[in-house]
């Protein structure tokens, strides 16, 4: 069997309750409405630069705000200007940073990344992005709410980077100017598009490049219904290559070790379809999950001492 066939399972200590479609994790009911709300109309698209961009920027900071977040040079907003190829103005876009300080291991740092923007309005149609990606962007506040009530061991940066769908803008200027030492940051987990699919498919991309990752991750039982896959990343002709296909490319040109979750693109990637109401809740809940028990076996791997 091709080695991005290798499928494996994570472990089910996360789960939900039927009654309150609550999570040990995290709840998944504030998780889905999250969603909802983040690609709904009122956001415009969230187009860097543009009034939905900012809707959406305000939508996070309040959220970090709830979880405690911690700030750098106290603010979450860290602007960066670019050139606007059709004016003569610069675009400013904006990072929303928080973090959580380690109980062990302050010094050190996980970055959980996400990419907040999408394609705005065009000829007057909204394109909401439910998947691309406010699928990532409400799982990172989800693994933010977990952390809250349970501490890491490293530090944890959690970071929404705007400009993604421009060139992966925000995340090349987090790596060129980062609030702590690129020395300190020892993974990334980055998550676009892991709302929905339809073969039951949720793929891990980096573990090619970083074997020790594979290893650690595979040793991992679970009671997922979830077919997660190792794949992506290797080059391979059988199939594309998704190395550098979202943020995490940013990490892994700076040899940040990296772990990308992501699905097949579906018939409404970069569609005016891409809304709420063709997310799959449950497959959406699960990827989730699997996102957090990710970070907490690395949080838990990375908290040993060099």
């Amino acid at each position: 069997m091709p080695t991005f066939l290798c499928v494996f399972f994570f472990t089910g200590w996360c789960f939900l309750a039927s009654s309150q479609e609550k999570s040990h994790c995290f709840d998944s009911t504030l998780l889905i409405h999250s969603i909802q709300e983040f690609s709904s109309d009122s956001m415009g698209g969230r187009e860097t630069g543009e009034t939905g961009g900012m809707k959406a920027q305000y939508y996070i900071q309040q959220r970090y705000r709830q979880l405690n977040l911690l700030q750098f040079d106290s603010t979450y907003f860290h602007a960066f200007n670019f050139a606007n190829p059709f004016k003569k103005s610069k675009i400013k876009g904006v990072n929303l940073i928080g973090w959580i300080k380690g109980q062990t291991r302050p010094n050190k740092y996980m970055v959980i990344s996400s990419h907040h923007d999408h394609l705005g309005i065009r000829n007057g149609a909204i394109y909401n992005g439910a998947d691309d990606n406010a699928s990532g962007t409400c799982a990172l506040l989800s693994i933010a709410e977990y952390f809250s009530s349970y501490p890491p061991s490293c530090s944890i940066i959690f970071v929404a980077f705007d400009a993604e769908e421009m060139g992966l803008l925000g995340s090349k200027h987090f790596v060129s100017k980062p609030p702590v030492p690129l020395k300190n940051i020892l993974f990334n987990l980055n998550m676009d598009m892991i709302s929905r699919s339809k073969k039951n498919e949720l793929f891990i991309c980096g573990t090619h490049h970083y074997p020790q990752l594979k290893i650690l991750l595979n040793t991992v039982d679970s009671l997922s219904s979830t077919n997660v896959i190792f794949g992506h990343d290797s080059g391979s002709m059988r199939t594309e290559d998704w190395t550098f296909a979202s943020d995490h490319g940013s990490f892994h040109k700076k040899k940040i070790p990296f772990v990308y979750l992501g699905v097949v693109d579906h018939e409404d990637y970069h569609k005016t379809t891409d809304d709420f109401e063709r997310i799959d809740p449950s497959f959406y809940i699960r990827s989730v999950r699997v996102a957090v028990d990710i970070a907490k076996r690395m949080d838990s791997e990375n908290a040993k001492e060099d």
